[in-house]
């Protein structure tokens, strides 16, 4: 290759995300493929199915008006979202430090989700405030 086709190439490699994000686009889609239709490499899918679920979870939580209620019917599966990426840093990452970190949020984010359950279970009436 000659140098001026490699910084065309790297121009172009440069420039295209870029015009992805101008055409209002992400890069990695939610359904596991990239802008291109070209299929996302597994970590990236594990990610945004995670992501994906959570948002869904948040969502859908029944809220009652009870800010107590409502705060913890939605961290739960914030929690949960938390869990689930950080067990797939666990499976795909390298990084020492950030596979101590994930192990580190696995562990205080089921904790916390422990202590939520276990007040939901000692609080059942949701009183509209």
């Amino acid at each position: 290759m000659h140098g001026s086709s490699i910084a065309l190439l790297l121009a172009a490699a440069i420039a295209w995300p870029s015009a992805i994000h101008a055409q209002g686009m992400s890069p990695a889609m939610a359904d596991g493929s990239n802008a291109m239709g070209l299929q996302a490499a597994p970590v990236d899918k594990a990610m945004k199915q995670g992501m994906m679920k959570m948002r869904h979870d948040m969502a859908a939580a029944p809220t009652t008006g009870n800010p107590d209620h409502d705060f913890v019917a939605m961290m739960l599966p914030h929690h949960q979202g938390a869990v689930s990426m950080a067990e797939v840093e666990l499976k795909y990452g390298h990084d020492p430090e950030m596979r101590a970190l994930a192990r580190d949020i696995v562990g205080a984010q089921k904790r916390e989700m422990a202590q939520m359950q276990a007040w939901q279970a000692a609080h059942p009436a949701a009183i509209r405030n």
